[in-house]
């Protein structure tokens, strides 16, 4: 039996023990939240996942919900409240915002009609917190080192939790995934280990200012340090609650991109190039590809499949792509709004789908967003390649949307309804 099995069997909670852990966890989501900024989908177009699935024949009551959870997590991460770290109890609850995004992840694959439980695992979290208050708790007047000694020895080896990759395994980057089976990437343990700090802080039990030192490489574990203590290196290893939920779902994007070929390119240049029909022996019009002249056999094979599983709308084949979990992961980067390159992603998804007209609306705000962020910012080089691609995209999108007899109902569904369960 699998390990998430496993983790069904175990997760209700007596109802003494949920009074007895509901308060904290009510205190400190109160004080997360604070106040919630206007609504997030504001000025956006149409979002097209769940629609489109519903018009498909497809139930997503349960992705909806999630996503609406979601939504209302990352309305407190505006201004100075989005760049705060992730160990400070202000705007979004954090965990909460990832166990959304596992529910509705969760909801487009599985087809179950019960809804991951969300509540269940924010009281697996709390009993983290609790397990190390009865075992592992300083003596009073303990130097705060020897606090975070305590609290990883608790963690990394009494409670058994490591560090994976999404090369193990998409599963590393769920927060219920990496709470079941005590593992996960980096980002999922950093956001486990804030939250005990949280917690433990809401107990009285942490009296100094502490800090996640947060890895960039590929083997080290998140560990705390007392924030006194700091220096300017340890800048770059702090994460913020926004670039938290921004590197999850750009993982989640990655890991679920539909092209997975050429790994040394972006996610858009590949869509883009397949869109060109570039991935193929030969293009349009006949003459050989100069990308398909430089990729090996192997690359070349990988990319004729990603074709075939587009044109057949499979989703669940392993380490080969999943368009409904790339395009949710997509619009919930754009209802962050993490950069105008989402919007510009979001849009090649939608081109390859079908969904020619909200294509180019993405598209359209694509190019003003992104004239307004290259003001605001002077560290914010253009692909010229990239830009060179996305006017292509936008000409050959108008004139599709130009020619005549085309209808928007012959698309409603055209790219679910091609395989309706494509298992």
């Amino acid at each position: 039996m699998s390990c998430i099995a496993w983790s069904a069997l175990g997760l209700p909670h007596s109802s003494s023990a949920l009074q007895r852990k509901s308060a904290p966890r009510r205190t400190l989501r109160a004080e997360s939240l604070g106040d919630a900024a206007a609504s997030t989908t504001h000025g956006l177009p149409r979002l097209v996942l769940h629609d489109s699935l519903d018009d498909a024949g497809v139930d997503t009551k349960i992705a909806r919900a999630a996503r609406e959870g979601f939504r209302q997590q990352i309305e407190g991460l505006s201004g100075i409240s989005g760049e705060a770290s992730i160990v400070v109890k202000v705007a979004a609850d954090l965990a909460r915002a990832a166990l959304q995004i596992s529910a509705e992840d969760d909801s487009l694959v599985s087809h179950s009609s019960v809804p991951l439980p969300v509540d269940s695992f924010i009281e697996r979290l709390d009993d983290l917190s609790m397990g190390f208050c009865s075992l592992y708790t300083p003596p009073l007047n303990s130097p705060p080192e020897m606090f975070i000694s305590n609290l990883e020895r608790y963690f990394y080896v009494h409670k058994g939790f490591r560090r994976t990759d999404a090369m193990s395994g998409a599963r590393s980057l769920y927060l219920h995934s990496a709470l079941t089976c005590r593992s996960g990437s980096a980002l999922m343990l950093s956001l486990i280990y804030s939250e005990m700090l949280k917690m433990l802080r809401v107990y009285g039990l942490l009296d100094f200012d502490v800090e996640i030192y947060f890895p960039h490489d590929l083997n080290s574990l998140p560990r705390g340090y007392r924030k006194q203590n700091s220096s300017l290196s340890d800048q770059p290893h702090i994460i913020t609650s926004k670039s938290l939920l921004v590197k999850t779902l750009r993982d989640l994007k990655d890991a679920f991109w539909p092209f997975q070929y050429d790994q040394t390119t972006t996610l858009f240049l590949r869509a883009a190039h397949a869109a060109n029909l570039t991935f193929g022996p030969r293009t349009v019009g006949g003459r050989q590809s100069k990308w398909h002249s430089n990729v090996s056999g192997l690359e070349l094979a990988s990319a004729k499949a990603a074709h075939h599983r587009i044109e057949r709308g499979v989703w669940t084949i392993a380490r080969f792509g999943d368009m409904r979990r790339a395009l949710a992961a997509c619009e919930r980067l754009v209802l962050l709004d993490a950069c105008p390159q989402e919007l510009r992603d979001y849009a090649v998804l939608l081109y390859h789908c079908g969904f020619y007209e909200e294509c180019l609306q993405f598209l359209k705000l694509y190019q003003t967003s992104k004239d307004a962020y290259a003001q605001k910012s002077q560290h914010s080089p253009i692909n010229k390649l990239e830009e060179d691609l996305t006017e292509n995209l936008t000409t050959r999108v108008n004139l599709i949307l130009g020619e005549e007899g085309w209808s928007k109902s012959q698309v409603a569904t055209k790219y679910w309804g091609r395989n309706h369960e494509p298992w």
